[in-house]
């Protein structure tokens, strides 16, 4: 066969000078190009690439692709068509448009056949069977050979000139920093759209560096309420595992949710990440007027409002749902927003169901829409532009108008978007759709990508959530367990080469810690008191009011794991409000969050507020666990409680009631509350004063610790207590440690102390220091249930060295006590040393 020569006079406008040759079809394509732009090699290589394959016989393309190979010289063509000016570079392009596939055509039909058979467009295999296989055309083959060769050589040239020509390329500067080259694929036009989906989602040709290294993010999250703040984590954890930028969390959020995730991040110390928050209630009066049928409720929204809501200094920004989940780096996101032109300022991902489309149902009637519609779970917002729009203007008379007729709205703030860009399709650029993969109810997400590894970001926007229909939901679904379970201490990392925004806190904790010696046996202990454990408070929904009477009183207690089977026996006994700090890893939480919907005796309880204290260090910190307890009450008074005891029934009545009688409101008093125990982990739990009393005779029961610690609650004086019927005072002695009830205000828990040993001997060492009264309840009591020795109680029993730290820090207490309560103080010492 003999070589075919083609030439294409491309646009010069574009390309000066860029030429394609092709020997076909039992050779290869031959590129060469001189002088060429990154954009014209791109289309170059890709078409060498898709013409290769179609001229090999097709192999690896189905016959779509070797359609779709043989006209990408044709789409290639009409691409350059559109950038050229002047007739006669437009004649010249259009008859380069027709001369290339008509050439191309008539030679494959007229080359694969001879004497009427076809003919294999493979060399080997046409050679290997005909019968004219003869020793000229075997020096013809080691002839075409050779010249692949060098085809092949040019190809990797032109690779090569086509990687430097992209390194030379100028990105988007600001400023004198380094610069990260983000890999961005997407569009945002259908037909680039639909052609990505084909190709992978994936493109050679794609890199742009656009995104400064040290450029800070901008994302705003709408979330309001206990739950939501739960979702917010798991989003922002999968943010940070990929993130190599600094963040700005912009959350607009409710006084709950506030105070929840402000404590997080302030607990978290995250470096290069600052959090503002914007209150949601102040912008209720700006959307309440539009009824609503979304689960989401007025919060579903807000985002409407956010061009008025954020700075006004705030060029752009990504917002996002709470059920968001990043599978990649957001610069990528944010690296699109270079892509807008002309009056884009919308970037949104097409909803992947038919709920526009108006067919899912009978009578389904949706809001106006073009074609399937919006989904604004993902949206890129240039606020500058939309301002000088006066989008608060354009949205809100397209909500009144459609609202004459629909009523409300079915998708919150969804609808009211797509209404607008109904009037307004320029308004958006379309983000490819791997950067919102919908597993909503109806969803057609399956279609939006040929590999799971293409994906981006995934969005559960069923009310379902991780129980939605999808063939790869598996896959989805354990993406996203994987960072709700993830160590979120480990994103604690810094972004080097970035400066980062000097933080009080930290520098004062790293100060703390500078002036400890490390050679010292108790440098650990030590440095246990500054730990900064990240908190979650209100991890399940709390909702109580307290008692107008001013008498209320919330059990307060601290736990692990391993105490977790305590939590419905405690709810059967305490009826009131209750304040616990659980200690757990981020998967503990998770494990937890399961075992407490599971039960009904948890879910039906309202009124219990479960604050998360997540594992860091070796020790546990039972003090700063009582303290966060402590520290989020809402009740004038509270029983300082451990989670191994059980209340009598009743109890929580009976102290509100002494609350009164011994007036703790004007008064310093502790009202103590008898402790003991039982030695059986099945009990028939005394049910009032008197069988308690027979039980103690009969041996079922002893008072707390009478065979290990007697010192611990002996000053209760139990052979007293058998017979009051009224409250009495007792007086302090050394290592009184009894369960009492206070006011809120009294002081916290030392945290030198963790682990096992002197916790509560210090706290009620401090109230008896600061003139606390303790005072005994004739007809209240507690009993503790067995259960296996705590790791911590094991290491001081076997530990030499534990014990002897836990004495030079109870030393050094007592000598912070007499700095601090003078004269006074100085009773501790004595008892200390007569104990």
């Amino acid at each position: 066969m003999g070589w075919i020569q083609i030439r294409a006079s491309l646009p010069s406008c574009a390309f000066p000078s860029c030429c394609l040759s092709g020997l076909l079809p039992h050779s290869k394509a031959h590129i060469v190009a001189t002088q060429v732009q990154p954009a014209c090699l791109c289309q170059l290589v890709q078409l060498w690439d898709s013409s290769r394959k179609y001229y090999e016989g097709g192999q690896g393309l189905d016959a779509p692709d070797r359609d779709t190979a043989l006209g990408l010289g044709i789409a290639t063509s009409e691409r350059m068509l559109g950038i050229c000016r002047g007739r006669r570079k437009f004649l010249a392009a259009s008859l380069t448009l027709l001369c290339i596939p008509a050439i191309t055509w008539i030679y494959l039909f007229s080359g694969s056949f001879e004497d009427g058979k076809p003919v294999s467009l493979s060399p080997l295999d046409s050679q290997a069977h005909s019968p004219r296989y003869t020793a000229s055309s075997q020096r013809e083959r080691e002839s075409l050979e050779v010249r692949v060769r060098e085809v092949e050589e040019e190809n990797r040239a032109l690779r090569r000139q086509l990687s430097l020509a992209q390194g030379r390329s100028p990105g988007y500067h600001r400023g004198n920093h380094s610069k990260t080259y983000s890999m961005e694929e997407g569009t945002g036009d259908s037909e680039n759209l639909r052609a990505g989906i084909v190709a992978g989602n994936s493109s050679e040709c794609g890199q742009q560096p656009v995104v400064e290294k040290c450029e800070t993010i901008h994302v705003a999250i709408v979330c309001a309420g206990y739950n939501a703040s739960r979702d917010v984590v798991t989003l922002v954890k999968s943010v940070l595992f990929h993130r190599r930028n600094p963040l700005h969390f912009h959350l607009i959020a409710d006084s709950i949710a506030e105070q929840i995730l402000a404590t997080l991040f302030q607990t978290w110390m995250v470096p290069a990440v600052r959090v503002d928050f914007y209150n949601a209630d102040e912008l209720k009066s700006e959307v309440s007027w539009i009824p609503n049928k979304h689960y989401s409720g007025i919060y579903g929204l807000m985002k409407l409002v956010l061009t008025k809501t954020l700075p006004s200094n705030l060029e752009r920004v990504i917002v996002l749902d709470t059920d968001i989940t990043f599978a990649t780096d957001i610069a990528e996101l944010w690296a699109v927003f270079h892509k807008f032109k002309g009056q884009q300022v919308l970037g949104l991902v097409e909803n992947q169901s038919d709920w526009y489309l108006g067919n899912l149902w009978k009578n389904h009637r949706p809001w106006p829409a073009l074609g399937r519609g919006y989904n604004t779970g993902v949206i890129l917002l240039l606020l500058d532009k939309l301002r000088k729009m006066k989008w608060e203007q354009m949205w809100r008379l397209t909500a009144e108008r459609e609202l004459m007729g629909m009523l409300s709205t079915s998708l919150a703030d969804q609808d009211i978007f797509n209404a607008v860009i109904k009037q307004n399709p320029f308004l958006v650029y379309q983000l490819p759709c791997f950067w919102n993969v919908q597993l909503s109810d109806h969803t057609r997400s399956e279609q939006c990508y040929r590999d799971v590894s293409d994906l981006k970001v995934i969005h559960w926007n069923s009310p379902k959530k991780l129980r939605v229909k999808n063939k790869h939901v598996e896959f989805f679904r354990n993406l996203y367990l994987t960072f709700l379970e993830y160590d979120g201490n480990l994103l604690r990392r810094e972004l080097f080469g970035c400066p980062s925004e000097a933080d009080v806190n930290s520098e004062n904790l790293q100060k703390q810690l500078s002036e400890l010696d490390e050679d010292d046996l108790c440098y650990e202990f030590r440095r246990e008191r500054f730990t900064v454990h990240r908190t979650h408070l209100y991890f399940l929904h709390y909702e109580y009011e307290p008692a107008a009477d001013n008498t209320d009183v919330t059990l307060v207690a601290q736990l692990s794991m391993d105490r977790l089977q305590m939590l419905e026996a405690i709810c059967k006994h305490w009826e009131g409000p209750i304040s616990l700090a659980l200690y757990l890893s981020d998967a503990e939480a998770q494990q937890f969050l399961r075992y407490a919907q599971g039960s009904e005796v948890l879910m039906s309880r309202h009124n219990v507020g479960y604050h998360i204290v997540y594992k860091e260090g070796q020790f546990y910190p039972v003090n700063l666990l009582r303290n966060v307890a402590m520290k989020h009450i809402g009740t004038p008074y509270m029983f300082l409680s451990d989670i191994d005891f059980l209340p009598m029934y009743g109890l929580y009545e009976y102290l509100r009631k002494s609350v009164i009688q011994l007036d703790l409101a004007n008064t310093k008093k502790a009202m103590i509350v008898p402790a003991f125990e039982t030695l059986r982990y099945r009990l028939s739990f005394p049910k009032s004063k008197a069988e308690l009393l027979s039980m103690l005779d009969m041996g079922t029961l002893f008072t707390f610790r009478y065979h290990v610690w007697t010192k611990g609650h002996a000053p209760t004086n139990f052979a007293k207590w058998r017979t009051a019927t009224t409250p009495y005072r007792v007086e302090w002695e050394a290592d009184f440690e009894p369960y009492v009830v206070v006011r809120r205000d009294c002081p916290e828990y030392d945290r030198r102390f963790v682990g096992f040993g002197w916790n509560k001997v210090a706290h009620i060492m401090e109230l008896d220091a600061q003139e606390y009264e303790f005072t005994v309840l004739p007809n209240a009591y507690m009993v503790h249930m067995p259960h296996a020795p705590s790791f911590d109680i094991t290491k001081f029993r076997s530990n030499k060295q534990y014990r002897i730290c836990l004495k030079t820090l109870k030393e050094e207490f007592q000598q912070d006590m007499s700095r601090r309560y003078g004269f006074a103080a100085l009773k501790y010492l004595t008892a200390e040393n007569n104990s």
